[in-house]
């Protein structure tokens, strides 16, 4: 019987398949092609008959982590919302966090799992973040008395889009954030006096 690293089975069992889908990140986001089991299991510290208990198959391992990197990206950025304590104030966490997050790399992880693992799944996660990160932008819009929050919320996702082409093709993070303070700054300014008025 195998090694447990923890207090209980479902627990150490959580714990390997979370360090097989890190590994598989990290090799993703290195390589931008989908890695052998055998890469996987190594990186994770695993031998490669071990990584077939948690998962069947590579491309059973590439569905894992779609599942499981779009709702992080999510959850980052309603954390970051959440943490402002005034409503304008959250559509800039909401681009910030949403460009650090292309700086990180996870946008480039996301890429390339479309690029290895297309189909309906894939599309159907993406469509479902896309809505959910639109949310809590439009609930905030909406909260600010803004006449069109859903269009006004795309507009400003526009920026999000724009910044990460930027920072794709090279341009510092620094730059693009400074940027996009000088151009969403006084809109959110605006909307915080509008509050306070």
């Amino acid at each position: 019987m195998p090694r447990i690293n923890a207090p209980t089975v479902a627990e150490h069992r959580a714990a390997q398949q979370r360090a097989l889908l890190d590994a598989a990140r990290t090799l993703l986001a290195r390589t931008g092609e989908a890695p052998s089991m055998a890469e996987v299991a190594a990186l994770a510290g695993l031998a490669r008959p071990s990584a077939y208990q948690y998962y069947k198959s590579r491309q059973d391992l590439l569905h894992a982590l779609v599942l499981d990197v779009f709702p992080r990206w999510t959850r980052r950025v309603r954390e970051a919302m959440d943490a402002e304590p005034e409503p304008a104030d959250r559509i800039m966490a909401y681009v910030l966090t949403n460009i650090a997050l292309v700086a990180e790399g996870e946008h480039a992880v996301g890429n390339a799992l479309a690029a290895v693992a297309p189909g309906e799944e894939l599309d159907n996660q993406s469509a479902m973040m896309h809505r959910q990160l639109l949310t809590p932008l439009v609930d905030t819009l909406t909260l600010l008395g803004v006449e069109d929050p859903a269009v006004t919320a795309e507009l400003i996702n526009a920026i999000v889009h724009s910044s990460t082409r930027l920072l794709e093709s090279g341009t510092g993070r620094e730059s693009v954030e400074a940027r996009v303070r000088e151009l969403l700054g006084p809109y959110v300014r605006e909307n915080s006096r509008g509050r306070t008025a």
